[in-house]
């Protein structure tokens, strides 16, 4: 008689490894969507007017955080997007048949975790483009920002990845709350109405900080 085997990868079965990534992925994930917020509250400060975003950034840049941490964000980027992807159908043949089953399925939570995997292949590209532009192009000062939006170029590519972003973070909020248990199923719709709605009201502050550095005068 045969003794079955387990399936194992550099020393781990399987299915254990799996779950290590997956739990990498959660917490890469979650760091980054507290970042996204932070980062928002940093950046809607030109609401505030330009000596209140400049000084915000004055003390990211005096205490380190903006030189020691946006290259570990990139990094977390990085891991947490080559984590999920081995979950994305990038074959077009795949791609067809996750859609076929979701229309048939019919099952919100289907549909937007298509969403979160679509809007991750722009926030790939246009989001390292914004961070390889920052980080290189270091203080951050709001008459920098302005500067870079008014090209009109610029302004146009925020506000595709805005909402990108913010669907994004929203949705992968959402179920990281579903997936690991925070979440019962009867919970389900409150939390999502009241994350769309602070989806919604992300995207709108991001909308006004962007129309506000539009307009700023520059000396």
């Amino acid at each position: 008689m045969s003794v079955p085997t387990t399936a194992t990868h550099q020393g781990l079965p399987v299915g254990k490894l799996s779950a290590y990534l997956d739990w990498v992925q959660m917490l890469t994930g979650a760091a980054l969507i507290l970042f996204m917020w932070s980062h928002l509250i940093l950046v809607s400060s030109i609401l505030l007017g330009p000596r209140v975003m400049n000084g915000l950034a004055w003390f990211f840049e005096a205490t380190y955080m903006a030189q020691v941490g946006g290259p570990l964000v990139f990094l977390a980027f990085l891991v947490h997007f080559a984590l999920a992807a081995r979950k994305i159908p990038f074959a077009t043949r795949e791609q067809r048949v996750m859609l076929a089953n979701a229309k048939r399925m019919r099952h919100p939570d289907t549909w937007l975790w298509i969403v979160q995997a679509t809007t991750a292949m722009g926030i790939l590209i246009m989001g390292g483009i914004h961070m390889w532009v920052i980080l290189t192009n270091l203080p951050i000062t709001a008459e920098k920002s302005a500067a870079r939006i008014q090209t009109g170029f610029w302004f146009v590519f925020y506000l595709f990845l805005l909402p990108m972003v913010e669907l994004h973070v929203g949705i992968g909020f959402y179920r990281i709350l579903v997936k690991w248990g925070f979440l019962d199923r009867s919970g389900r719709w409150a939390i999502k109405k009241k994350e769309n709605l602070l989806t919604a009201l992300f995207i709108a502050v991001g909308l006004l900080s962007l129309l506000r550095y539009y307009f700023l005068p520059l000396q």
